[in-house]
């Protein structure tokens, strides 16, 4: 908790001229970012903790290899489908309902998973998981977002989340493989119950509900086009990833989730209380700000998973030592988490979008230069070091530009907008990079698999270019306001 406490202290030095509360933060405060940031912490080590343990997962519950996806899918879907909705529903029902709720769900879901003697009681757990997931997540954030007013101190709050949920992607990696190793893959899934019951019992002492006076209907037929559109566009994604881009079934799938997305427009269009006013769609730093940060978590998500088999197929290291190596990733991206705020105040966040991806595109393009020795750890190490900061960066950028300018009773909306994005982009990004590296080896030797990688190394970086040119063309106002 020390990055914590110390962002903490630089945002009470800078919050009172910027919008900050007068005096500093209140001890309640404190307590209300310490219990949001945990949630989000546990939240983000969930999508990658399982990973390393697959195979043994697999092999002790009788899951067949054409299965075992389904592990990490079933979690994906809906994660990334359902966030939309429950941000929305949490501006309608209650943030604090819906957090606690869903963190209910997460805590039994987990014991549920360790427990599981079988593959349906696990993938049922799964889906638990990621439901509580897109509840939680957005609900979070809309808590955070409202309990710090818009400026120094909300930039603060929201580097730190940014910076906790990019480094909790990276820890699941390491703590999955540790715990298996060492123990069980059982404890990938009971570690998060203590940890939610402790959130559970803090929580209501320190977050304040929120809903509208008058509580407007729910958006049903966009909620179902949005949400069936998501599940279909993630799905394919994901099928795509593992049959390749000429699947057939694939590119249906994907096809009809952008019918269902166009649907979704045209019924917001014309509805009485719109789950998404288009109003909001078109402003710029709504729009582009999630076009950014889809692309700031596929780049960078997709990056471990091609560093990891570099690491693996390329170098030889074991799964654990390959998830150690990205601890360097970590402290990077706990370094941009803290120098994000004060950067956005001095500089505004348009210039930290295009400075973040920018400083990404440069690490990630220097990783073409890996070769087939451990010599090129000196590479490695440092470049994803640097990449970490100037992701996270963009990631803060991104997630102060898309909630900002925006009332409290729609910061769920917002929120649950952003989080999608990001829900999207993790889920997006392995596959799409896998299908990519694959298709691109020549050979299955070493020197086949490393050209392969490259070619995907060489897509990513160009993502993470056009993202810092989306950022200068469209986001011309270099404020936390644009």
């Amino acid at each position: 908790m020390s990055v914590v406490d110390g962002a903490v202290e630089g945002s009470v030095g800078s919050g009172a001229g910027g919008g900050g509360v007068p005096g500093g933060l209140s001890s309640r405060m404190r307590l209300t970012l310490v219990v949001l940031l945990v949630a989000q912490f546990m939240l983000a080590v969930d999508f990658s903790i399982l990973n390393v343990a697959l195979p043994v997962i697999g092999r002790g519950l009788g899951f067949s290899l054409g299965n075992l996806q389904w592990i990490a899918t079933a979690f994906a879907l809906c994660a990334a489908g359902f966030t939309l909705l429950f941000g929305r529903v949490a501006d309608l029902f209650g943030r604090r309902r819906l957090f606690l709720g869903g963190l209910a769900v997460l805590g039994l879901a987990s014991l549920a998973g360790g427990l599981a003697t079988g593959p349906e009681v696990l993938i049922v757990a799964r889906v638990l998981q990621g439901l509580a997931t897109a509840a939680v997540t957005p609900a979070g954030l809309s808590l955070l977002t409202t309990s710090f007013p818009e400026g120094p101190l909300r930039q603060k709050a929201l580097g730190l989340n940014g910076a906790l949920m990019s480094a909790g992607f990276t820890t699941g990696a390491v703590l999955g493989g540790v715990l298996t190793d060492l123990l069980s893959w059982r404890w990938s899934f009971f570690i998060n119950v203590p940890v939610a019951a402790a959130v559970l019992v803090i929580a209501p002492m320190v977050l304040s509900e929120s809903r509208p006076a008058e509580r407007p209907r729910l958006d049903v037929p966009g909620a179902l086009a949005v949400t069936l559109g998501l599940l279909a566009v993630v799905l394919g994604f994901t099928r795509a990833g593992e049959h390749g881009w000429g699947d057939a079934a694939a590119l249906g799938i994907l096809a009809a989730g952008v019918v269902l997305l166009v649907v979704f427009y045209f019924v917001e269009r014309r509805a009485v209380a719109p789950l998404v006013p288009v109003s909001v769609l078109g402003r710029r730093t709504v729009a582009f700000g999630n076009v950014a940060g889809v692309l700031a978590f596929v780049t960078e998500t997709s990056l471990v998973f091609l560093m990891t088999l570099y690491l693996q197929k390329v170098l030889g290291f074991s799964p654990l030592a390959a998830g150690l190596s990205f601890g360097v990733l970590g402290l990077g991206t706990v370094a941009g988490g803290v120098v994000a705020p004060r950067f956005i105040g001095r500089a505004g966040t348009r210039a930290a979008l295009v400075t973040g991806a920018l400083v990404q595109t440069v690490a990630t393009g220097a990783l073409l230069a890996l070769g087939t020795t451990h010599a090129s750890l000196g590479l490695l190490l440092p470049a994803t070091f640097v990449g970490g900061v100037g992701n996270m960066l963009l990631i803060v950028g991104f997630m102060v530009t898309a909630t900002s300018g925006l009332p409290d009773h729609e910061q769920g909306m917002a929120t649950g907008l952003a989080t999608m994005s990001q829900q999207i982009g993790i889920t997006m990004g392995t596959p799409v990079m896998s299908a990519i590296a694959t298709g691109a080896m020549t050979t299955a030797t070493v020197t086949g698999i490393l050209h392969g990688i490259r070619t995907a190394v060489a897509v990513n970086t160009a993502l993470v270019l056009a993202t810092a040119l989306i950022a200068a063309l469209f986001l011309r106002t270099p404020t936390t306001q644009d």
